[in-house]
């Protein structure tokens, strides 16, 4: 049962109680003779009952508004508790992507000292490759240049005897 639906089901009882009394008023005032164990005393008993009944109720009230202050208290310190927490978990969280940033630029900052690294190895060999390249080119050169010469003056020699003495290439066979 939460807290109204108990405090109107509480304050029914009460109007009740006092409808009841209202309503039978002279059988509760009609004085009677009480015995209080040492002593006898003449007064209205549903008086005396009435009141009894009304300061117990009344008790039950004040510990029933006690234990709810102290629940509210209790959700406050509660609630800061958990406030406190949050922010402290807010705050780690907040370093751990601080920390986890700065590892990731480290991170880049070492993939990318590798990259030029490489960068520069790659162009060393490239240009290590094109010299070798061209030398190997150049001494294709001069050796197909040599290769020529030799032709030429292996073509000089067959050729020129035939034209010194005025003949052709066909005439000397």
């Amino acid at each position: 049962m939460n807290i109204r639906a108990f405090s109107l089901t509480l304050i029914l009882a009460f109007v009740l109680l006092a409808a009841f009394a209202s309503l039978n008023w002279l059988a509760l005032a009609a004085p009677s003779t009480l015995d209080l164990g040492f002593s006898e005393v003449n007064a209205p008993l549903g008086l005396i009952m009435l009141a009894f009944s009304t300061a117990i109720s009344g008790l039950f009230i004040v510990y029933i508004v006690l234990m709810q202050a102290g629940v509210i208290l209790e959700e406050r310190r509660l609630t800061k508790e958990l406030k406190a927490q949050r922010e402290l978990a807010d705050t780690a969280e907040t370093s751990r992507f601080t920390e986890l940033r700065v590892l990731l630029e480290d991170e880049l900052r070492r993939i990318e000292a590798q990259s030029a690294e490489s960068s520069r190895e790659f162009d060393a060999r490239m240009e290590l490759s094109e010299r070798g390249m061209q030398q190997n080119l150049n001494e294709a050169t001069a050796t197909l240049s040599a290769y020529l010469g030799e032709i030429e003056d292996k073509l000089d020699r067959v050729l020129v005897p035939g034209h010194a003495l005025g003949m052709t290439p066909q005439a000397t066979r």
